[in-house]
């Protein structure tokens, strides 16, 4: 894994698996089911990849979901943002974690907040796990 080697991922590394990511939450959602997906899509590209699929990747006979978008309604973004400094000191203290804490500042360096017309809700994490849920499935209601 590059990550682990210390190699931050490109866009090449990045978009067949979000990609794969969008193919599950299209089958899930057919089948009527509420889905909650984590995962880093630092960029709005990465998000519009998860929502509308990409019709520029080559596409296996088994994945024909890629040219059809997710409605856009059933995809809330959930930002958990915060300082460089608290998500550092998190990351530090995890413990066989596959991404180093040297590469953060890779991660802030791509970093494209959501913003509107994004369907999104923004909520920092320098609070503790628990107030961060409790945040979270507060803006859910």
């Amino acid at each position: 894994m590059k990550m682990g080697r210390g190699v931050p991922l490109s866009d090449q590394d990045r978009v067949p698996w979000l990609c794969s990511l969008h193919d599950i939450l299209l089958r899930d959602v057919a089948l009527g089911q509420h889905v909650v997906l984590a995962c880093s899509a630092l960029k709005k590209m990465y998000r519009d990849i998860l929502i509308q699929g990409r019709s520029d990747v080559p596409v296996r006979s088994d994945e024909s979901a890629k040219e059809k978008p997710l409605p856009g309604a059933k995809l809330l973004v959930v930002y958990l943002c915060g300082s460089f400094e608290v998500i550092s000191e998190r990351l530090l203290q995890r413990k066989g974690h596959f991404m180093p804490p040297e590469l953060l500042q890779s991660q802030f360096s791509i970093l494209e907040p959501p913003a509107a017309p994004e369907n999104f809700i923004q909520i920092n994490v320098d609070k503790s796990l628990s107030e961060v849920e409790a945040a979270i499935m507060e803006a859910l209601r």
